[in-house]
């Protein structure tokens, strides 16, 4: 079974196990996280995401930039702010 066909026999319910265990690093029975697993169970949950077409600020990884410093001025007409570095 490749990577594509996995994705698409998963359900709601193995996603919230991957996802969960991305999260805390463990799997439901307490066994630790690989480097692989991790990576492996993160690429499927973002796969997941993108195929059942999750809302996008509940997926893995958003960060809600609307009303934050960084979020992007030619959105909103204003002048670029000029950042000024000081040392020590």
């Amino acid at each position: 079974m490749d990577f594509e066909q996995m994705i698409a026999q998963l359900d709601n319910a193995a996603y919230q196990r991957l996802k969960r265990a991305v999260e805390i690093g463990k799997w439901p029975d307490g066994r630790v996280l690989s480097n692989v697993q991790r990576e492996a169970s993160l690429q499927a949950v973002i796969a997941y995401e993108m195929k059942t077409e999750v809302a996008t600020n509940e997926r893995t990884g958003f960060v809600d930039m609307v009303g934050s410093s960084c979020h992007s001025d030619a959105e909103h007409g204003e002048e670029p702010t000029i950042l000024k570095w000081k040392n020590g």
